[in-house]
């Protein structure tokens, strides 16, 4: 069965989904992204941000498996340019959220972030994120077996199994997040902190 899903014997697979559980449990972007929306918007919030992230790593995946992320790992220019295409655009979430938290101070009638709009920043900043796909790049690829069968196929499989730990370390840290959050709503101070 294993042969038809493109994945690789249970001796390469193990390996591989201990080493994509490692990787999903260390904190990043993607992560903090996750925490800041759960703590901000609650579980539901948390939980389309997994979403967003896992549909931004299934894209690195794709793009990994027809090559096109291996042009980006060899061209300096290219790295650069999405290195601080992602920066930027985390930084204006940063400035976004500081502006947002105090304009709720002012008036807290103003309506929480749509969940289209949370998924969406989130898909983003996983894909501006260019450690994301230097390691798909060269961590994928580790774990496909040419003689297996087609490798672009393995590679995006691959994806998939990384996505699936990803998104359920996400979805547990949404959910502790927003648990936690949930508890000091009763101190606005720390509130504030956590957003």
């Amino acid at each position: 069965m294993l042969e038809s899903l493109f994945l690789p014997d249970w001796a390469l697979l193990l390996p591989f989904l201990a080493a994509a559980l490692a990787l999903n449990v260390t904190p990043g972007a993607d992560m903090t992204y996750v925490i800041a929306r759960a703590a901000g918007q609650g579980e539901k919030a948390g939980f389309v941000s997994a979403l967003g992230i896992a549909t931004g790593s299934l894209v690195h995946s794709i793009l990994a498996a027809l090559g096109i992320s291996a042009l980006l790992a060899a061209s300096p220019l290219a790295f650069q340019a999405v290195k601080y295409a992602g920066a930027a655009y985390l930084l204006y979430l940063a400035v976004r959220m500081a502006l947002s938290a105090r304009e709720r101070e002012r008036s807290e009638s103003k309506p929480p972030a749509r969940l289209r709009r949370i998924y969406l920043e989130a898909t983003l900043v996983n894909l501006l994120n260019p450690k994301v796909a230097l390691f798909i790049v060269a961590f994928l690829p580790q774990f496909a077996e040419p003689g297996r069968g087609h490798v672009g196929l393995q590679i995006v499989a691959l994806g998939l199994l990384f996505n699936i730990t990803g998104t359920t370390v996400n979805s547990a840290v949404a959910l502790a997040t927003a648990r936690v959050a949930g508890r000091v709503k009763t101190a606005p101070r720390f509130k504030a902190v956590l957003q």
